[in-house]
């Protein structure tokens, strides 16, 4: 096994990604877990933000990440900066596999400014402590990757029904999770917090009466960018909620909490639900 921090530092030791290894038990089917790939995208886009900038480089504030294809094999970053104004950078960047483009980011980095404003309605929902709540996918269930992190059920409610003739209105497409990297060497950066952000199964699995493939599409996140805590133990919990499959496609929200209840990052996702 390939530790997200060994990774973050191959790709620090070649940044334009033509090097870039990773081993399969980071997969998730036929391509990578896709918070690895958004991770990949994150650093490199720091990196060229950085590059020339005076200062301390301005928070990541979004990102938009289009799954185009699989990500596999040797894998090559390249991206630009599309703009640096006063306050605000954008820069793109792809990651690209065997096969082609795997995934295109948009990232924007704002820095703070002086306002009136300072509201927050966004707490985050009752929860058992993340020691008290059981395994996720028990022993050595899930795809590869989730051996990288420690995932904990934070509802009680299995990932589907049990029983495959069971009326759909019994499981409501809502996951509430706790989650945090076993590589204590991961940090708490924003790459970091992308890979725990993705981690959560697309909801609509609880309509699932039967397992079948499941593909994210598009992603997009906001980033609150509070001061990180140094006493949580990289706790997350994490909440993912299908508003509409149809058509075998899902939109879903998402939304991440520190562990002292803080809100960190507000997404949404479509999903390709193959059921």
């Amino acid at each position: 096994m390939t530790s997200f921090s060994g990774l973050m530092a191959q790709l620090q030791a070649a940044p334009d990604g033509s090097l870039l290894e990773v081993s399969e038990d980071w997969a998730q089917g036929r391509t990578l877990f896709g918070g690895l790939t958004a991770a990949f995208c994150v650093a490199r886009g720091e990196m060229l933000a950085a590059e020339g900038h005076e200062g301390p480089l301005p928070p990541l504030r979004s990102g938009q990440f289009a799954f185009v294809g699989p990500a596999f094999g040797a894998l090559r970053l390249s991206g630009e900066v599309l703009r640096r104004g006063k306050s605000t950078i954008f820069v793109q960047v792809d990651l690209v596999g065997e096969t082609g483009l795997a995934t295109r980011a948009l990232l924007t980095y704002g820095a703070g400014r002086q306002s009136s404003i300072d509201d927050e309605d966004m707490p985050s929902p009752a929860s058992p402590l993340p020691e008290a709540a059981p395994p996720l996918h028990g022993s050595g269930g899930g795809p590869s990757f989730v051996r990288h992190f420690d995932i904990r059920s934070a509802d009680g409610v299995p990932l589907r029904p049990s029983d495959p003739s069971a009326p759909r209105s019994v499981m409501r497409p809502d996951l509430l999770l706790w989650a945090r990297h076993r590589d204590e060497a991961a940090g708490l950066g924003p790459a970091a917090l992308m890979a725990l952000a993705d981690i959560p199964p697309p909801a609509a699995m609880r309509l699932m009466t039967r397992p079948g493939p499941i593909s994210t599409m598009t992603w997009m996140v906001d980033l609150m960018s509070p001061p990180p805590l140094s006493d949580d133990a990289g706790w997350r919990l994490l909440r993912s909620t299908a508003q509409v499959t149809r058509s075998g496609y899902s939109s879903q929200s998402m939304s991440l909490w520190d562990h002292a209840g803080r809100p960190l990052v507000i997404g949404r996702q479509n999903v390709a639900v193959f059921s």
